[in-house]
Protein backbone atom coordinates (compact mmCIF):
# COMPACT_ATOMS: atom_id res chain seq x y z
CA UNK A 1 0.00 0.00 0.00
CA UNK A 2 1.42 3.37 -1.06
CA UNK A 3 0.15 6.44 0.81
CA UNK A 4 0.96 9.84 -0.72
CA UNK A 5 0.68 12.92 1.47
CA UNK A 6 1.30 16.36 -0.03
CA UNK A 7 0.90 19.88 1.24
CA UNK A 8 2.62 23.19 1.94
CA UNK A 9 5.18 23.91 4.66
CA UNK A 10 4.08 23.40 8.28
CA UNK A 11 0.65 22.05 7.30
CA UNK A 12 1.16 19.03 9.54
CA UNK A 13 1.76 16.54 6.73
CA UNK A 14 5.05 15.26 8.16
CA UNK A 15 3.64 14.55 11.61
CA UNK A 16 0.63 12.90 10.03
CA UNK A 17 2.78 10.80 7.70
CA UNK A 18 4.92 9.52 10.57
CA UNK A 19 1.85 8.54 12.61
CA UNK A 20 0.27 6.76 9.64
CA UNK A 21 3.50 4.91 8.85
CA UNK A 22 3.70 3.69 12.43
CA UNK A 23 0.02 2.71 12.47
CA UNK A 24 0.21 0.70 9.24
CA UNK A 25 3.72 -0.65 9.82
CA UNK A 26 5.11 0.99 6.68
CA UNK A 27 8.44 2.73 6.03
CA UNK A 28 8.24 6.52 5.78
CA UNK A 29 10.08 8.99 3.56
CA UNK A 30 10.01 12.74 4.08
CA UNK A 31 10.80 13.72 0.49
CA UNK A 32 11.33 17.31 1.57
CA UNK A 33 14.34 16.15 3.59
CA UNK A 34 16.07 15.27 0.31
CA UNK A 35 15.74 18.85 -0.91
CA UNK A 36 16.72 20.16 2.50
CA UNK A 37 19.84 18.00 2.33
CA UNK A 38 20.73 19.49 -1.05
CA UNK A 39 20.18 23.01 0.26
CA UNK A 40 22.14 22.25 3.41
CA UNK A 41 25.08 20.93 1.38
CA UNK A 42 25.19 24.18 -0.63
CA UNK A 43 25.04 26.27 2.54
CA UNK A 44 27.86 24.30 4.15
CA UNK A 45 29.94 24.62 0.98
CA UNK A 46 29.12 28.36 0.87
CA UNK A 47 27.92 27.85 -2.69
CA UNK A 48 25.49 30.15 -4.51
CA UNK A 49 21.96 28.82 -3.92
CA UNK A 50 21.15 29.77 -7.52
CA UNK A 51 24.06 27.67 -8.88
CA UNK A 52 22.14 24.99 -10.76
CA UNK A 53 25.16 22.81 -11.47
CA UNK A 54 26.28 22.79 -7.83
CA UNK A 55 22.74 21.92 -6.73
CA UNK A 56 22.46 19.07 -9.24
CA UNK A 57 25.85 17.70 -8.18
CA UNK A 58 24.74 17.78 -4.55
CA UNK A 59 21.48 15.99 -5.39
CA UNK A 60 23.31 13.20 -7.21
CA UNK A 61 25.80 12.64 -4.39
CA UNK A 62 23.68 12.72 -1.23
CA UNK A 63 24.82 10.40 1.56
CA UNK A 64 23.20 9.03 4.72
CA UNK A 65 25.19 11.64 6.61
CA UNK A 66 23.54 14.42 4.60
CA UNK A 67 20.09 13.05 5.38
CA UNK A 68 20.89 12.80 9.10
CA UNK A 69 22.40 16.29 9.42
CA UNK A 70 20.81 17.96 12.49
CA UNK A 71 20.77 21.25 10.58
CA UNK A 72 18.13 20.01 8.15
CA UNK A 73 15.35 21.64 10.16
CA UNK A 74 16.99 25.08 10.32
CA UNK A 75 15.05 27.98 8.81
CA UNK A 76 17.94 28.81 6.47
CA UNK A 77 17.98 25.22 5.23
CA UNK A 78 14.24 25.30 4.61
CA UNK A 79 14.64 28.47 2.57
CA UNK A 80 17.50 26.90 0.59
CA UNK A 81 15.42 23.77 -0.02
CA UNK A 82 12.61 25.86 -1.46
CA UNK A 83 15.05 27.44 -3.93
CA UNK A 84 16.78 24.25 -5.13
CA UNK A 85 13.52 22.30 -5.32
CA UNK A 86 12.43 24.57 -8.17
CA UNK A 87 15.37 23.37 -10.29
CA UNK A 88 14.30 20.68 -12.82
CA UNK A 89 17.71 18.98 -12.73
CA UNK A 90 17.59 18.60 -8.95
CA UNK A 91 14.10 17.15 -9.08
CA UNK A 92 15.12 14.73 -11.83
CA UNK A 93 18.18 13.61 -9.87
CA UNK A 94 16.04 12.72 -6.84
CA UNK A 95 13.05 11.24 -8.67
CA UNK A 96 14.18 7.64 -9.02
CA UNK A 97 15.31 7.42 -5.37
CA UNK A 98 11.82 8.42 -4.24
CA UNK A 99 10.04 6.06 -6.63
CA UNK A 100 12.23 3.15 -5.62
CA UNK A 101 11.49 3.83 -1.95
CA UNK A 102 7.74 3.91 -2.62
CA UNK A 103 7.72 0.68 -4.59
CA UNK A 104 9.47 -1.53 -2.06
CA UNK A 105 7.56 -4.68 -1.03
CA UNK A 106 4.56 -3.81 1.12
CA UNK A 107 4.55 -0.16 0.12
CA UNK A 108 5.40 3.02 2.00
CA UNK A 109 4.19 6.40 3.21
CA UNK A 110 5.73 9.43 1.49
CA UNK A 111 5.11 13.07 2.23
CA UNK A 112 6.16 16.10 0.23
CA UNK A 113 4.98 18.50 -2.44
CA UNK A 114 4.52 16.29 -5.53
CA UNK A 115 4.14 12.73 -4.24
CA UNK A 116 0.60 12.20 -5.49
CA UNK A 117 1.09 14.06 -8.77
CA UNK A 118 4.61 13.05 -9.91
CA UNK A 119 6.38 10.56 -7.62
CA UNK A 120 3.52 8.12 -7.04
CA UNK A 121 0.54 8.97 -9.25
CA UNK A 122 -0.49 5.32 -8.75
CA UNK A 123 -0.65 5.64 -4.93
CA UNK A 124 -3.47 3.71 -3.25
CA UNK A 125 -4.45 6.71 -1.12
CA UNK A 126 -3.67 10.40 -1.60
CA UNK A 127 -4.06 13.23 0.87
CA UNK A 128 -3.44 16.93 0.34
CA UNK A 129 -2.95 18.46 3.77
CA UNK A 130 -3.28 22.18 4.20
CA UNK A 131 -3.86 24.88 6.82
CA UNK A 132 -4.16 28.67 6.88
CA UNK A 133 -0.81 30.43 6.48
CA UNK A 134 -1.12 32.20 9.85
CA UNK A 135 -1.78 28.88 11.59
CA UNK A 136 1.23 27.33 9.89
CA UNK A 137 3.44 30.25 10.91
CA UNK A 138 2.37 29.88 14.54
CA UNK A 139 3.06 26.14 14.46
CA UNK A 140 6.53 26.74 13.08
CA UNK A 141 7.22 29.46 15.67
CA UNK A 142 6.09 27.14 18.47
CA UNK A 143 8.35 24.39 17.13
CA UNK A 144 11.36 26.72 17.12
CA UNK A 145 10.60 28.00 20.61
CA UNK A 146 10.32 24.44 21.89
CA UNK A 147 13.86 23.88 20.65
CA UNK A 148 15.05 27.02 22.40
CA UNK A 149 15.53 28.91 19.15
CA UNK A 150 14.38 32.48 18.41
CA UNK A 151 11.10 32.75 16.49
CA UNK A 152 9.77 35.89 14.82
CA UNK A 153 6.25 34.84 13.85
CA UNK A 154 5.75 37.72 11.42
CA UNK A 155 8.96 36.90 9.54
CA UNK A 156 8.07 33.20 9.54
CA UNK A 157 4.69 34.05 8.00
CA UNK A 158 6.40 36.08 5.28
CA UNK A 159 8.78 33.20 4.59
CA UNK A 160 5.92 30.68 4.42
CA UNK A 161 3.96 32.86 2.00
CA UNK A 162 7.05 33.32 -0.20
CA UNK A 163 7.70 29.57 -0.13
CA UNK A 164 4.09 28.85 -1.04
CA UNK A 165 4.41 31.12 -4.08
CA UNK A 166 7.64 29.46 -5.22
CA UNK A 167 6.16 25.99 -4.75
CA UNK A 168 2.98 26.83 -6.64
CA UNK A 169 4.63 28.77 -9.47
CA UNK A 170 7.61 26.56 -10.32
CA UNK A 171 7.48 25.12 -13.83
CA UNK A 172 8.30 21.53 -12.81
CA UNK A 173 6.03 19.64 -10.39
CA UNK A 174 4.25 22.68 -8.90
CA UNK A 175 2.52 22.24 -5.57
CA UNK A 176 -1.09 21.29 -6.28
CA UNK A 177 -3.48 18.55 -5.17
CA UNK A 178 -3.71 15.47 -7.35
CA UNK A 179 -7.09 15.24 -9.04
CA UNK A 180 -7.96 12.21 -6.89
CA UNK A 181 -6.47 13.51 -3.61
CA UNK A 182 -8.61 14.07 -0.53
CA UNK A 183 -8.22 17.59 0.86
CA UNK A 184 -7.61 17.72 4.61
CA UNK A 185 -7.56 21.16 6.24
CA UNK A 186 -5.85 20.86 9.62
CA UNK A 187 -6.27 24.53 10.63
CA UNK A 188 -8.67 23.64 13.42
CA UNK A 189 -7.76 20.01 13.98
CA UNK A 190 -5.62 18.47 16.69
CA UNK A 191 -2.99 15.95 15.60
CA UNK A 192 -5.22 13.10 16.76
CA UNK A 193 -8.27 14.46 14.94
CA UNK A 194 -6.26 14.86 11.74
CA UNK A 195 -4.92 11.32 12.17
CA UNK A 196 -8.41 9.85 12.55
CA UNK A 197 -9.66 11.78 9.50
CA UNK A 198 -6.69 10.58 7.44
CA UNK A 199 -7.21 6.96 8.50
CA UNK A 200 -10.84 7.13 7.41
CA UNK A 201 -9.82 8.44 3.98
CA UNK A 202 -7.13 5.77 3.54
CA UNK A 203 -9.31 2.90 4.61
CA UNK A 204 -12.11 4.06 2.32
CA UNK A 205 -9.67 4.33 -0.61
CA UNK A 206 -8.24 0.87 0.03
CA UNK A 207 -11.73 -0.69 0.19
CA UNK A 208 -12.51 0.72 -3.24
Amino acid sequence: MIIAIDGPASSGKGTLARKLALHYGLPHLDTGALYRAVGRRLLKDEADLQDVQAAENAARSLTAGDLNDPGLRDEATGEAASIVSAMPGVRAALLEYQRTFARQPGGAVLDGRDVGTVICPEADAKLFVTAAAMIRAKRRADELKARGEPADERRILEDIEARDRRDAERTVAPLRPAADAHLLDTSNLSIEAAFEAAKAVIESAVRK
